[in-house]
């Protein structure tokens, strides 16, 4: 882990609210471990999703990461999520922040906690099948401004600013951490 003295003494922490649905009510709480993930060429990596759900039909760029399994830790969630969406072996550098967002059309309340992720090895993605078949997920090389660029691109879709709000206040504070640490 990166000395806190390095990147501050704060956590980053957002709440954010779901403008594009009408909110009913929440019914329940999802913990979700997401990583910023980078290279030594600094590369960042990210999976694309393109869905056809209740949230409409939409393309999207989003960090890797996924709900945290009963009885598993934050640091275990994220390098199993990673192993399997992007088929990566990483260092885990800092924890970035959670992010508090909603999505009001299925009624959750997501806490997103964000990692900074240096990679260390490449292997085979392990996608579980509604990964492959609903939401064909594929992975993203990209600079820093291309994925600036994509996360604009892709928030056309009601879903897409969702995503756009949550990740890009973090990407942007990751690669703050990056430049400090060299």
């Amino acid at each position: 882990m990166i000395d806190r003295s390095i990147i501050g003494k704060s956590i980053f922490k957002l709440e954010l609210e779901d403008t594009e649905w009408q909110f009913e009510y929440i019914d329940h709480d999802r913990e979700i471990a997401r990583a910023i993930v980078f290279d030594t060429e600094g590369y960042y990596y990210f999976v694309r999703a393109v869905r056809d759900d209740d949230f409409g039909k939409a393309t999207l760029i989003e960090t890797a990461g996924g709900g945290v399994e009963k009885g598993e830790d934050l640091t275990s969630a994220i390098r199993r999520e990673l192993k399997e969406e992007l088929g990566i072996e990483v260092d885990i550098l800092c924890k970035i922040g959670v992010v508090s967002d909603y999505y009001n059309l299925i009624h959750r309340h997501n806490i997103n906690n964000y990692f900074l992720c240096k990679i260390s090895s490449f292997g085979e993605k392990n996608l579980t099948q509604d990964e492959m078949e609903s939401f064909h997920l594929s992975t993203l090389k990209m600079s820093y401004i291309e994925a600036i660029k994509e996360y604009e691109k892709r928030s056309v879709t009601r879903l897409g600013k969702l995503v756009a709000n949550r990740e890009l206040p973090v990407l942007k504070r990751a690669k703050e951490i990056i430049d400090k640490i060299g």
